[in-house]
């Protein structure tokens, strides 16, 4: 008797039992279900869940796949064991074995203990409810360690992965019912309970963090920095840009050869999977299009305030706000956000009109969080959470108008 013989056989002895929900979700994981409708009328599709969510893993797997060799490129450059990259997105200094070997070593275990942590409470949620296992997690477990710092500790993640899920979602029901995104919830509760790891100049590069600890316990070491461009930017530090003096060139801003959360580095694959999420329209090219052009609105608005002299070059906010608008695009996080959280349909604004408004505002917002927030000028994911809350809201309104309109043409038409 075969595996897929066995796990039918279990799924039929509790079948109706707490543990049916665990032996069924096991099964259709590995194998396409026994059970065919007979009654009742049914719409044949060949996307469901499980593709959909399939269809969002596979355009983050670029990113996960970069952010492995950026985390071990970025840990040697550190070191000064190796030279940095310039202008070469095939550079073999860049996709090196021993880049990889760091990068699974610390990158793995984020994506394990997301994976684990986070299904585990999805499998007790199911019991204890007496439901099928949802995929939503699918996507949530992978875009979790994308969007931490490589360094981040592993039972910190679980803590927060098992607050996400419970928290931001499964207390409003589960997949489908939350109103905010549980990635998102879970970076928010990082952010606000363990500051300390998910900002400064020493959380993005594996190492940094012993290194730094070693130093101030006496040891005759040389210290890890790294900060990343917002990070300096922040601090009117001249991280980005052609001068000599720049830590950081456009192209390496874009290619993805800076420090950073795992995933959120490279524009350019970020760019490539948001294309991909259009074609298989997966993803809402209104709320990616809205957001970008909120985005550079909000960076020209502050750009002219500068120009116009109304802010002093002396001023905290000056570095961020005289940043030309549309570098705000590929450094940070924004970009990642707006392409795989932005887009997600359960907590997205449903309606064309809401999804325009709702993009913009995420965009709009972020870039005002950036640069009046110096001290963690990343804002997009606040802005998202922000926007999640209020997307019933702009549908509701964007309906009753719809109504309105509709409701005076038929009395130009009656009277």
């Amino acid at each position: 008797m075969g595996l897929k013989d066995k796990l039918h056989k279990l799924k039929l002895k509790y079948k109706g039992k707490k543990m049916a929900p665990a032996f069924n979700a096991i099964h259709t994981f590995l194998y396409l279900p026994n059970e065919t409708t007979h009654s009742g009328s049914h719409v044949r599709a060949a996307d469901d869940l499980k593709r959909t969510m399939n269809t969002v893993i596979m355009s983050l797997l670029p990113c996960l796949i970069f952010g492995m060799f950026n985390a071990g490129y970025q840990h040697y450059l550190a070191l000064g064991e190796i030279e940095a990259v310039s202008n070469s997105f095939f550079s073999s200094v860049f996709w090196s074995w021993d880049n990889l070997v760091i990068g699974l070593w610390k990158v793995l275990p984020l994506v394990v203990v997301s994976y684990g942590v986070g299904l585990a409470v999805e499998f007790v949620f199911a019991v204890i409810k007496g439901h099928e296992v949802e995929e939503g997690y699918l996507v949530t477990g992978m875009l979790v360690p994308l969007i931490v710092p490589v360094d981040t500790p592993l039972w910190m993640l679980a803590v927060a992965v098992i607050f996400g899920v419970v928290i931001g979602k499964e207390v409003f029901g589960g997949t489908g019912m939350n109103i905010l995104n549980p990635a998102l919830t879970i970076r928010a509760f990082l952010f606000f309970a363990y500051p300390t790891w998910m900002s400064g100049d020493k959380v993005w590069v594996h190492g940094a963090v012993e290194r730094a600890n070693e130093i101030a316990d006496g040891a005759q070491l040389d210290a890890i920095s790294g900060e990343t461009i917002l990070g300096g930017l922040a601090q009117g530090k001249e991280m980005l840009g052609s001068a000599a003096e720049a830590s950081y060139s456009l192209s390496d801003a874009f290619f993805g050869f800076i420090p950073g959360s795992v995933g959120e580095t490279s524009a350019l694959l970020i760019l490539l999977g948001g294309l991909f999420l259009i074609f298989t329209k997966i993803g809402s090219w209104r709320i990616m299009v809205s957001a970008i052009l909120g985005t550079l609105i909000m960076g020209l608005i502050f750009n002219g305030v500068t120009s116009a002299g109304w802010i002093a070059e002396s001023s905290k906010f000056y570095a961020l706000m005289n940043l030309e608008f549309w570098k705000h695009l590929i450094v940070g996080g924004i970009a990642f956000g707006i392409v795989f959280m932005a887009t997600d349909p359960v907590t997205a604004s449903q309606t064309n009109k809401g999804k325009w408004i709702y993009g913009f505002l995420i965009g709009f917002i972020s870039i005002l969080i950036r640069v009046f927030n110096p001290a963690y000028p990343e804002g997009v994911f606040l802005a998202i959470l922000l926007m999640n809350v209020f997307a019933p809201t702009i549908d509701h309104y964007v309906v009753q108008g719809n109504v309105k309109k509709r409701m005076k043409r038929l009395k130009l038409k009656t009277a």
